[in-house]
């Protein structure tokens, strides 16, 4: 895969090295509080890598250049989970065991985060913040009392988004459909709630159909998907994945009516399939309320990220992440995991002083946390809260394609979704 940056290719030196990628503007003191971040640079998922570890980058430059947390600069051990969850539990557990990181960002797949969680960081009691994992089984493991309370999330739970999904693919007068989704915890899961909903309020799923990463012809799949000659599909996948299955699908003659994941509203994606053939392709993600860090972010983010805009997957919220564990550190006195975990709801909460992303919006933060004062941070996809499982809430985004580029179309509320669940059968 074509990697678009050159800090990306920085990274992966870096991180076939064990090296610390130091933000190239800290301003800060000469000590340096090191945080592990393991997304996947290079594999189906790692243009979402590329875009996070990019943001997380910019957050930690913009708080290292009013000061650093906690009297040190921050900085980036970044390493390549390679869309692999058994790679990112071998990355996660140097950080922790050699490195002693107190906080992990990242994975950005739920079959990333999850190993992470179970094997590594909440085992040895480190916080891990996700910004793009949304598989219900982490607030399952939460829920269970075996993440520690160390895990958090800045993206929503499929829980809700499978739902979503629904709604908006029979508002789209999608009645009919066919599905391939690919064969981890995050698909199954994101089609297990999407059929629930879909099928209860009236939509007809001809076939679904699961996939494997990294095959390369997903021939096999298409031609089973595609048995009763089904009106739409919905592709649950990854660009790299989906590019291949999306273009073998509209070889073989079916229907060019899609129903896409948050992760396939990719340039990318809608480069290498063919604009001419995506006209009628919807989607939903977690979605944002519009605040002076979201302009911020909007103007900054692709000023530096070397090809990304500040639209790309993963990207807002891998900011938010970031940004959220600096101010923790920050209100915490101290780089410890526990107190980085008990400080990260402190710098979120609802009755602190708002602050917002930025250089300004942090120096104002960490002039409030010196004099005593709670802060409550509203980042580029709005105000963020966690709750008891480290889960958030927020609207989801409703897009299409049309022309080549992502239109978005309309949001759909937390508490519509919720009226929708309400009406499912138990």
């Amino acid at each position: 895969m074509r990697l678009a940056t050159s800090i990306a290719l920085v990274a992966l030196a870096a991180a076939a090295q064990g090296l610390a990628i130091q933000p190239a503007r800290a301003q800060a003191p000469g000590c340096t509080h090191t945080i592990g971040m393991v997304v996947s640079l290079t594999g189906p998922a790692g243009r979402f890598g590329q875009a996070a570890a990019k943001s997380a980058e910019l957050a930690f430059n913009d708080l290292n250049g009013v000061g650093g947390v906690a009297g040190c600069r921050l900085a980036i051990d970044l390493r390549d989970a390679q869309s692999q969850g058994t790679v990112a539990v071998d990355q996660a557990r140097q950080l922790v065991d050699l490195r002693k990181v107190p906080a992990i960002l990242g994975g950005i797949i739920s079959s990333v985060s999850i190993p992470i969680l179970t094997s590594v960081t909440a085992s040895a009691g480190v916080v891990q913040i996700s910004p793009a994992s949304s598989s219900p089984t982490l607030t399952r493991i939460a829920e269970e009392g075996k993440s520690g309370g160390m895990f958090f999330r800045t993206i929503t739970s499929d829980a809700l988004q499978g739902t979503a999904a629904a709604k908006y693919a029979l508002d789209q007068g999608i009645r009919k459909l066919a599905i391939i989704h690919v064969n981890n915890d995050f698909g199954v899961n994101m089609v297990a709630e999407f059929r629930k909903a879909y099928v209860a309020l009236g939509g007809q799923i001809t076939s679904t159909t699961p996939y494997n990463q990294g095959a390369g012809n997903y021939a096999p799949e298409v031609t089973k998907a595609m048995q009763g000659d089904p009106p739409a599909l919905y592709l649950v996948a990854y660009p790299g994945d989906g590019t291949t299955i999306a273009r073998t699908w509209i070889s073989q003659g079916g229907a060019q009516i899609f129903l896409l994941n948050d992760g396939m509203n990719s340039a990318d994606f809608i480069r290498d399939v063919g604009p001419r053939f995506l006209d009628n392709a919807f989607g939903t993600s977690s979605g944002t309320t519009t605040t002076p860090s979201t302009e911020y972010f909007a103007k900054a983010y692709p000023a530096m990220s070397g090809g990304f805009d500040a639209a790309a997957p993963a990207a807002d919220r891998a900011y938010d992440a970031a940004a959220i564990l600096g101010l923790a550190i920050a209100q915490a006195g101290k780089a410890e995991s526990a107190a980085i975990r008990d400080a990260i709801r402190k710098v979120t909460g609802p009755e602190g002083e708002v602050v917002h992303a930025g250089p300004e919006g942090f120096r104002k933060a960490l002039e409030a946390i010196k004099a005593g004062r709670k802060i409550s941070y509203v980042g580029v996809i709005g105000a963020v809260s966690f709750d008891a499982n480290g889960d958030i809430t927020g609207p989801f985004r409703k897009w299409r394609i049309q022309n080549g580029q992502i239109t978005t179309v309309g949001q759909m509320s937390v508490e519509e979704v919720n009226e929708v669940k309400a009406k499912l059968p138990k």
